[in-house]
């Protein structure tokens, strides 16, 4: 966990991701070693010596008898913007392979509000059915009773050291009461952590505003085509009537061939749901860290005031 931390918080802001190692036992899956990847470059020789590079680490890892089994990867984020379809695409890649993987996200702009700020996601199995078959359309969310919320799982993490290592912990633990996570907390400063969040979720809100048009351009597209069709079949009632009082053959009602019978595809609903989320995630933390501010400044007054 501590590599993780170090590795996220010594290229922040920047993103970093790496590989999480371990072991898949029972109903626990067990995290006991992770490397960083190389930071990403739009060439592909530089992918390509990236894939290079994962391989030989766990090769050298299986020299020196450490675990080497892949369990899943790990993240940073920025004021908890995780949730993109490239999230998604990445653990569809890794589930073709390993059947139980995790994600774990770590945001280092929220740590320094003195909270530790990592979690472990997964899909759910109903998304991923439904992510195999690529049709994110309002009947089949219906169908299976999926929301926007139904997207990620949060899995919850024990951390567990040897007896070694706590022994050791314990010897470096400080006589004083208080630590620096705990001046962190008391900081009354939380002007910048607000701004970003309000500026991303004034984004958001702008994304999911662009995504209600795309379905309300489809469905304005959709009644147009249905009045189409009905104004059709009506002229063509009218005309098989006049052929069976002339003694002809009725025509068809049916006309695959004319444009106006050809079915509207439906916008994927993936991305609204995945801005949802998000939006969601920003208000929690506006919520949590305005409610800790005014938790601050009343116990500055008190203070103040003897």
């Amino acid at each position: 966990m501590l590599k993780i931390i170090k590795h996220c918080k010594e290229f922040s802001p920047a993103l970093v991701t790496g590989q999480l190692l371990g072991l898949d036992v029972g109903s626990v899956l067990e995290v006991t070693n992770c490397f960083p990847f190389p930071i990403r470059e739009e060439d592909e020789e530089i992918e390509a010596e990236g894939a290079n590079y994962q391989l030989e680490m766990m090769r050298c890892l299986r020299e020196v008898n450490v675990d080497n089994n892949t369990v899943g990867w790990y993240q940073s984020t920025l004021l908890g913007s995780f949730q993109t379809v490239e999230l998604i695409e990445t653990f569809m890649n890794y589930q073709e392979n390993i059947r139980r993987c995790v994600c774990i996200i770590y945001d280092p702009s929220k740590s320094n509000q003195g909270v530790l700020a990592l979690k472990a996601l997964k899909l759910s199995d109903s998304f991923m059915d439904l992510y195999r078959s690529n049709n994110f359309t309002g009947e089949k969310l219906r169908e299976r009773n999926l929301s926007w919320v139904d997207i990620f799982e949060e899995i919850p993490i024990k951390v567990s050291n040897s007896a070694l290592v706590s022994a050791f912990m314990t010897e470096l633990e400080s006589d004083s009461p208080v630590n620096q996570c705990d001046y962190d907390r008391l900081q009354l400063s939380t002007n910048l952590f607000m701004e970003r969040n309000v500026e991303f979720l004034i984004d958001c809100m702008d994304d999911l505003s662009m995504e209600q048009q795309k379905f309300q351009f489809y469905y304005r597209n959709l009644s147009r085509q249905q009045a189409q069709q009905q104004t059709w079949l009506q002229k063509r009632r009218t005309e098989n009537m006049a052929r069976k009082a002339a003694g002809e053959e009725p025509l068809s009602e049916e006309d695959p061939s004319n444009p106006i019978f050809k079915p509207l595809p439906e916008p994927s609903r993936l991305d609204s749901f995945l801005i949802t989320n998000q939006i969601s995630n920003y208000c929690n933390q506006i919520n949590g860290v305005a409610g800790q501010s005014f938790s601050r400044l009343y116990l500055m007054k008190a203070l103040h005031e003897n």
